[in-house]
């Protein structure tokens, strides 16, 4: 489907990344369904290209919700052809700190959501035997930092299920991806973000300061969300696309050095590793 118009469906473009890459998709002149959970935003979205930007009023933590709002969304704008899972957001709190609750609604919104949105397009995409579902995810879906641990660990488990969704899929012509940003000029660290209240002054000196800078450089990151749209429009547009793709020099540079220590660290442990077979 090179150079052919798409149908996309992007959840969560009422903001940050979701909001560049449906501007960047319609400015290319795809179709776009953008999920909102706001009726206004919903009405902010349709005014961009109201023949072509179709909001859908839906919170993916609505599970059940999800299989009619897809049918209601290819109604209005036919097939899907592209899903961006894209709607989620970022804890912030060491985990002794943090609740099991905390931990519920983080999954809830970056793997629960975005794996009830693939199971309600799927079936369409394997009847048409074509398809692309991409799936951002982080550089901490790879890499970790202190402080953002259930976050990690939501990005770690998308990152796995699109894994192995890609191989299941792959003789039906549909491409799985994970998009993986490093930091980006958004609301992630600012407002969007939810953060735990600290409580035990064991964990200030390492907390404190990730805390504090992470607030600093909100609004001030080297990421562009709107050239991150246009690497998901070449993305999309690839017949071979990748299995996963990292966005953004840090994302690279700390995936390189993540790499190289793992890579050493297997070295070091390699006998004990190999110790484990039965002998004789």
């Amino acid at each position: 489907m090179s150079g052919e118009t798409r149908t996309f469906l992007i959840t969560g473009v009422s903001s940050g990344l979701g909001r560049a890459f449906a501007r960047g998709a319609l400015a290319a002149g795809h179709r776009v369904i953008g999920s909102v959970r706001k009726p206004e935003d919903g009405e902010a979205f349709a005014a961009l290209a109201p023949e072509r930007a179709h909001p859908l009023l839906l919170d993916v933590t609505d599970y059940a919700a999800i299989p009619d709002a897809v049918v209601r969304a290819e109604a209005a704008a036919g097939p899907i052809d592209v899903l961006v899972n894209n709607a989620g957001y970022g804890h912030e709190g060491v985990l002794e700190e943090s609740s099991i609750e905390d931990l519920e609604r983080q999954f809830a919104a970056n793997v629960f959501g975005p794996v009830a949105m693939m199971k309600a397009v799927l079936p369409g995409m394997r009847a048409r035997r074509r398809g692309h579902i991409v799936n951002v995810t982080s550089m901490g879906g790879f890499i970790t930092l202190p402080g953002i641990s259930f976050y990690c660990g939501s990005k770690f488990a998308l990152e796995g299920i699109s894994e192995a969704l890609g191989k299941e899929v792959a003789g039906f012509g549909i491409h799985v991806t994970t998009l993986a940003p490093g930091q980006f000029r958004t609301d992630w660290a600012g407002r969007s973000m939810d953060r735990t209240p600290r409580s035990i002054a064991d964990y200030d000196a390492v907390m404190d300061p990730i805390r504090a800078g992470r607030e600093a450089r909100s609004g001030h990151q080297l990421g562009d969300p709107d050239k991150a749209a246009q690497a998901l429009l070449a993305l999309v547009e690839a017949e071979t696309p990748p299995t996963r793709l990292f966005l953004g020099e840090d994302a690279l540079g700390l995936v390189d050095q993540k790499l190289e220590a793992m890579r050493a660290e297997m070295a070091a442990w390699d006998t004990l590793s190999r110790s484990t077979n039965f002998t004789g």
